[in-house]
């Protein structure tokens, strides 16, 4: 229409720019690993709520806001922490269903590997205790994961136990009893104590296959 206004232009509307995780700096495993130490370190003498991000961080004299480059949370790290203990038990669990070792070789093999897995490479950690602290998506994960270890024992005792080895037992209640004696250590676990991780191992093994063997 002649003499109408010109229609106002539209504001501009600035978008914001959905915020991104930063890229973490170059890293490797080695770092991940010492965070996953350090934080279970803090687990074991705190528990999981009385480990703040800031004493992990602390213990290794890195700045806390870089630790959040390699983790997003502490129950994450949690998280974390399952995940690579199963992953090294999995493992394991794969070479030795592929071993000609006899079923209580196999069985002393994962005794041994579970012990220092709790007490080398995680300090002792009450991780094992540790799942109501998990989000929901991840202990689903982690309790999927652990059944798989008790899977894979089960079939080494159910061998045992086929082949005469072991007496004629429930293998399901067995492999119960060696995972329920194994994961108990950290409840008692003191670092620097007088028994080492390895005479912990052998004890344990030495014991639990016996009660398989007798009759």
């Amino acid at each position: 229409m002649i003499g109408a206004s010109p229609p106002k232009p539209k504001p501009i509307v600035k978008r914001r720019k959905k915020r991104r995780r930063p890229k973490a700096p170059a890293q490797n495993e080695s770092t991940r690993v010492q965070i996953l130490q350090s934080a279970a370190a803090a687990f074991r003498s705190h528990g999981y709520h009385g480990a703040t991000v800031q004493r992990i961080a602390a213990a290794l004299r890195m700045e806390k806001g870089n630790l959040y480059y390699y983790f997003r949370n502490k129950e994450e790290i949690l998280f974390a922490c399952h995940q690579y203990s199963l992953d090294r038990l999995i493992r394991l669990l794969d070479e030795i269903a592929g071993s000609d070792e006899s079923p209580d070789e196999k069985i002393r093999t994962l005794i041994v590997a579970l012990v220092h897995t709790i007490v080398d490479e995680l300090h002792g950690t009450t991780l094992f205790t540790d799942l109501v602290a998990l989000s929901p998506a991840h202990l689903k994960t982690i309790i999927a994961r652990r059944d798989c270890v008790d899977r894979g024992l089960r079939r080494i005792i159910a061998d045992g136990i086929a082949t005469g080895a072991f007496g004629d037992r429930d293998a399901k209640l067995l492999s119960f009893a060696i995972l329920g004696a194994v994961n108990w250590i950290p409840r008692w676990f003191k670092p620097g104590g007088p028994a080492s991780s390895t005479a912990i191992a052998d004890s344990f093994a030495s014991y639990l296959i016996a009660g398989l063997r007798h009759r």
